[in-house]
């Protein structure tokens, strides 16, 4: 049944970004549905941030979904070898590969045929050759083991069902020493039913967010070290959205308490004594 379930929304997942790979980002901006139109509340402009004065930013590869600046914070140098996971149409590709330079290797891992075709197209644009995207899934990444210098993702890991699986598979392909940037969603605190329901229909990527502490926790058990917040933002649903599913009285309460919606761009390092994650045999 679990994996019944987890191949329905992996389905779903292909089949809306399959929609989202055909849009501009400005109809992206307006709802994470693609072509389909599914709903008309939903919006990644409440997450996703500006990318314009970054090195190496193309535009045509900026659907807007991201819910932050991976690439901005991970500490990527020249030679390196970069792997992107839920690459899109290549943005952070890019951006890393303008701070990797000739030298460097880039990855792009995607599950969307779509996606795939889009960033191979942009890259073929621009005219690098050092850039490659994979067709693949997070939770069985298409790559040898001690591959990467640098992993990133942008705001899609909260769409992966076996969160547990991925960061076992980001640990397996990091060298000994390597990092990774991460920005992603997770909650603090309980929402209310109704909140939920409307963060879900307002920010589609809410519905697979943890709590931050148990996000941080599957990173720590795996094994990873040194792991830092290195940038944490509220996400605001605009009253207007909430008061459609909640009383006005609970938008109040939600407005003062301690529980919330959050970007979060979090670091952490794979140790040097090992190359296996806990429990995970030899490599």
């Amino acid at each position: 049944m679990e994996n019944t379930a987890s191949n329905r929304l992996k389905e779903i997942v292909k089949e809306t970004y399959s929609g989202i790979a055909n849009q501009s980002k400005e109809n992206n901006d307006k709802s994470c549905c693609g072509a389909g139109g599914c709903c008309d509340t939903i919006d990644y402009a409440i997450m996703s941030e500006k990318y314009d004065s970054i090195k190496g930013y193309n535009p045509d590869a900026d659907l807007g979904l991201g819910c932050g600046l991976p690439t901005e914070f991970a500490k990527i140098k020249a030679g390196d070898t970069v792997i992107d996971l839920g690459s899109g149409a290549g943005n952070d590709c890019f951006v890393a590969r303008a701070v990797t330079g000739e030298t460097g290797k880039v990855i792009g891992v995607d599950m969307t045929e779509a996606m795939i075709a889009k960033a191979k197209a942009n890259a073929e644009k621009l005219g690098f050759t050092n850039v490659e995207f994979r067709l693949g899934d997070i939770e069985d990444l298409p790559m040898a083991a001690n591959k990467a210098d640098v992993v990133v993702s942008n705001c899609v890991l909260n769409l992966v069902p076996d969160k547990t699986k991925a960061f076992k598979e980001i640990f397996r392909v990091l060298k000994a020493k390597g990092h990774f940037s991460i920005s992603d969603i997770v909650l603090k605190g309980e929402l209310p039913s109704g909140l939920r329901t409307a963060a879900e229909m307002y920010a589609g990527c809410v519905a697979g967010a943890l709590q931050k502490e148990d996000y941080l926790g599957i990173i720590n058990d795996t094994g990873f070290e040194n792991i830092t917040i290195q940038k944490e933002k509220p996400i605001i649903i605009p009253e207007e959205i909430l008061l459609k599913y909640l009383p006005a009285s609970e938008v109040e309460d939600y407005k003062t308490s301690e529980s919330g919606i959050y970007s979060v761009t979090v670091y952490a390092e794979k140790p040097d004594s090992s190359c296996c994650a806990p429990g995970a045999g030899c490599c």
